[in-house]
């Protein structure tokens, strides 16, 4: 039985290190000198773990329209900087501002977003100027 218990520790032990290891700091993922601001009509919301992501058709000075993904915090860390499951609704238009992924996607770790209603809460993705992660509250600006 004993061994049976170890074996189990080990195990579990390991599924959570690689659970640790598989997550990516903000600056592992996102460039802090590649800052943008976007508008657009958000298509689709991913309210998951470990990180909320929502997405925003945007228009480019061309007329091309152009998908664009936001990772956000976690769906706690949002409630508390004042989101709620419907701050975001598929047919909204928002304005979001973060920073571009190293990679070139079209992938931004979100700073601030402001909502449909005029309210602008936090992203929660660890961006610098993002003190969600500190335990602040955002505010109605």
């Amino acid at each position: 039985m004993k061994a049976k218990y170890a074996v189990f520790l080990v195990v579990a032990g390991l599924m959570a290190a690689l659970q640790a290891f598989a997550h990516h700091s903000f600056a592992a993922e996102f460039d802090v000198n590649k800052p943008v601001s976007l508008k657009g009509v958000v298509t689709k919301i991913e309210w998951t773990n470990p990180h909320v992501y929502f997405y925003i058709d945007v228009t480019d000075d061309k007329g091309n329209v152009v998908n664009w993904g936001f990772e956000g915090g976690n769906p706690g860390q949002l409630l508390r900087n004042g989101w709620k499951h419907d701050s975001l609704k598929v047919g909204d238009h928002v304005n979001v501002e973060g920073f571009a992924a190293k990679d070139g996607s079209h992938l931004v770790g979100t700073r601030l977003v402001t909502l449909a209603d005029g309210r602008r809460v936090l992203g929660g993705a660890g961006a610098p100027g993002d003190d969600s992660n500190a335990g602040y509250a955002s505010k109605d600006q």
